[in-house]
């Protein structure tokens, strides 16, 4: 599995990092600075969602009921989106650090973050945020060792 992400990584990094036009080097350089206070600003404001992937589902199944999911996808879903999450807070000493495996647990999360799009029929969601984060990620990635 590991073999096709980071044939995946290469492909993207082509078009996203030598083929795309280059951010200039000082919005580089906030987005590395600003981007793990902005992790920790965006986990914060995700913990209700968080509480509901983490097992306080009771609180969901009004809306899941409501939307006509089954309860079941509705779980999943959270799942998913609590995934994503995990692995940007996971990310966020490396970040700081500059670190390249943080890098990759954000690369990570991007591509889960994708799969919860896809899983949700959103395919402009999924098209939208997989350029935006894309671009971004590979735009800074020289910046982390």
């Amino acid at each position: 599995m590991m073999e096709y992400i980071t044939k995946l990584e290469t492909f993207l990094d082509l078009y996203f990092s030598k083929k795309a036009p280059s951010l200039p080097a000082n919005i580089k350089e906030n987005i590395v600075k600003f981007a793990p206070y902005l992790i920790i600003v965006i986990t914060i404001f995700s913990i209700p969602s968080l509480l509901i992937a983490l097992g306080i589902n009771t609180l969901s199944y009004p809306f899941a009921v409501a939307g006509r999911y089954a309860y079941n996808s509705f779980a999943i879903t959270g799942l998913i989106f609590l995934l994503s999450i995990v692995l940007q807070v996971m990310a966020i000493p490396g970040l700081f650090k500059r670190s390249l495996s943080a890098w990759r647990l954000m690369f990570y999360s991007s591509l889960v973050s994708l799969v919860y799009q896809l899983f949700l029929f959103n395919l402009g969601g999924f098209i939208v945020s997989g350029i935006i984060s894309f671009y971004c990620l590979f735009q800074i990635k020289s910046y982390y060792r």
